[in-house]
């Protein structure tokens, strides 16, 4: 059972920092190309949710272990006819059959799951050939003096942040999971503290 951190607290927390203007912006260049029937790892409080085009996507299936967090992306925002469907699940062992989704969307995820490589072998497994997975993410920096200070503020940052890890790194590990880059954007986020504001997103398919 989620403890009143959990409950009450974490809540808050994760939306004061995933829902900031430089993060929304960041989510609206990459959620509205979703097309399909979309799998969304870890959908959360559904922040994304907002930013889907319906006329592309013809259904979005969001997962998440954290109930409280699905409670809220199931009363989010969403454009009409947009349809919405929330499981219980985590990324690394999704309740969904093989190359059962055209597009994947995974969005400030892979920083709290337990195993980001296992996450994405099941994002491939579950995407049709040529499939696409969208992805948005935050991790290891490409300057030694901002990673030094990821490395010692992250025992802190992830128990205040639900287990999100500042150093991990993005899109060598989705080329790990044998996806194939197609876009890719990179920057430090504006108003962001350069600890947490890395941020490497674009498509990678699925062969």
């Amino acid at each position: 059972m989620a403890g009143f951190y959990d409950r009450y607290i974490l809540p808050k927390f994760l939306s004061a920092a995933c829902a900031s203007p430089g993060i929304m912006g960041q989510r609206a260049k990459v959620v509205p190309q979703a097309e399909g029937r979309v799998l969304e790892l870890g959908i959360g409080m559904g922040l994304n949710l907002s930013f889907y085009n319906p006329a592309k996507a013809r259904a979005v299936i969001g997962v998440d272990p954290a109930l409280e967090l699905r409670k809220l992306a199931l009363a989010a925002p969403r454009p009409e006819g947009l349809m919405v469907e929330v499981h219980e699940g985590t990324a690394e062992a999704l309740p969904f059959e093989d190359k059962s989704f055209d597009t994947v969307v995974c969005t400030f995820t892979l920083c709290s799951v337990c195993t980001p490589m296992a996450a994405l072998t099941e994002a491939r497994r579950v995407l049709k050939s040529g499939g696409r997975l969208l992805f948005c993410e935050h991790g290891l920096a490409p300057d030694p003096e901002v990673v030094k200070w990821q490395r010692r503020i992250e025992p802190l940052w992830k128990r205040l942040a639900g287990g999100c890890h500042l150093t991990r790194p993005v899109t060598s590990v989705i080329e790990a999971a044998g996806f194939k880059i197609d876009r890719l954007d990179a920057a430090y986020l504006p108003k962001a503290p350069r600890f947490a504001g890395w941020n490497e997103w674009g498509s990678a398919l699925s062969s």
